[in-house]
């Protein structure tokens, strides 16, 4: 009998998110991803949902609103400076920068151009402001231990992925 996603199930899967109007790969992974439905949240209700009743090899289609997720972009958190300003271990495209607001706010900034004599940084989500889709394969499904239960995941997972996108999603 196949197994069937449903809570307390351990699943495994791979995902990417593409751009609906560009076509474009935003992000994704191609090693597993594992989690116990219904105990860990690593992704939207929504995503949750659709998951719920598939089975191995099935494969989904998600569309998300990232204004919806992350609200309006807001171009009063993007901020250009001259070159010499910015510390050169924040010189690279695509560096996070964790700053902190006058009231102890932190918030990260992604470095999105540099050119001749700037860094533009911008501290909005990359998927608001995008209608994405989350495309999903589920690649296990199996009844959880009581320690995976308990962590809401594997032990011991090996690859640490960046997962604030995936909380969000």
């Amino acid at each position: 009998m196949t197994e069937t996603i449903q809570d307390s199930k351990y699943v495994e899967l791979t995902y990417s998110v593409t751009d609906r109007t560009s076509g474009q790969l935003l992000t994704g992974i191609e090693f597993p991803l594992g989690y116990v439905h219904g105990h860990n949240e690593i992704l939207a209700p929504s995503v949750h949902r659709e998951l719920s009743g598939k089975s191995v090899g099935d494969v989904i289609e998600v569309p998300i609103d990232g204004n919806r997720i992350f609200g309006m972009r807001d171009e009063s958190l993007v901020f250009t400076d001259h070159l010499e300003n910015v510390p050169a271990e924040y010189r690279e495209v695509g560096t996070s920068i964790v700053m902190q607001n006058d009231r102890g706010q932190m918030r990260t900034f992604i470095v999105t151009r540099i050119d001749e004599g700037t860094l533009t940084v911008d501290g909005n989500h990359p998927l608001c402001g995008r209608q994405v889709v989350f495309r999903l394969e589920v690649l296990s499904v199996r009844d959880a231990t009581a320690e995976e239960l308990k962590a809401g995941g594997a032990i011991g997972a090996a690859p640490n992925i960046e997962s604030s996108i995936l909380r969000r999603l």
